[in-house]
């Protein structure tokens, strides 16, 4: 398993310094709120502080996906994020572009059902998320959740999960097909995000 660690909610000059600090994470996530605040300069200017850890970009796109994706892949991300609730038009598009520069596309289920997931399940190499919303609340068994996925739909190999990730669920995740975790408060939260990292990374390679 991958470790994403998603960056959020603080201003440029404090994620840059947790860039630098979390890179020995797989992916280091420039978090939505950061995408809105700086734009296409939020991956500019942390580009030099990610390490050999790829950078994505979560940008949400909904629309106008073949513009979105060529400003954030020029701009220099690795991996960038559309919502799966889109137009099948716009995630064909955005997948071509992925394919156009050689990088990745990360779709996010939230919010999608059983029928829209079948709709979009065709892309070979895209990364499917299913997402917990943060807004949304409550408690979820995400090991009983992935293997209904999986379950369901048997034919997306390339899983991702996220919302309200711990070391404790990633450790039960291990024997799982997710191929990423995405992490975020846990570790960026922390006293010290720099040993939450390490500890996590520890969890799931022992």
């Amino acid at each position: 398993m991958k470790i994403q660690v998603a960056i959020d909610r603080v201003p440029l000059a404090k994620a840059k310094e947790l860039t630098e600090t979390l890179n020995t994470a797989d992916i280091v996530e420039i978090g939505t709120s950061l995408t809105k605040d700086y734009g296409l300069a939020c991956v500019r200017e942390l580009l030099p502080y990610k390490g050999a850890a790829k950078l994505l970009a979560d940008i949400k796109t909904i629309d106008e996906g073949a513009y979105e994706f060529r400003q954030y892949f020029e701009a220099g991300a690795d991996i960038l994020t559309v919502m799966g609730a889109s137009a099948v038009a716009t995630l064909d598009s955005c997948y071509e572009v992925t394919q156009e520069y050689g990088r990745e596309m990360l779709i996010d289920l939230l919010e999608c059902s059983d029928e829209k997931i079948a709709k979009i399940s065709h892309y070979p190499n895209a990364i499917y998320s299913l997402h917990f919303s943060s807004d949304a609340g409550g408690e979820h068994d995400v090991v009983a959740e992935l293997q209904r996925f999986t379950q369901k739909f048997p034919t997306i190999q390339r899983l991702a999960l996220a919302g309200g990730l711990t070391e404790a669920s990633l450790k039960d995740l291990k024997a799982t097909p997710l191929e990423i975790g995405i992490i975020g408060g846990a570790v960026t939260k922390a006293d010290d995000p720099e040993m939450a990292l390490k500890r996590i990374i520890e969890v799931i390679r022992v």
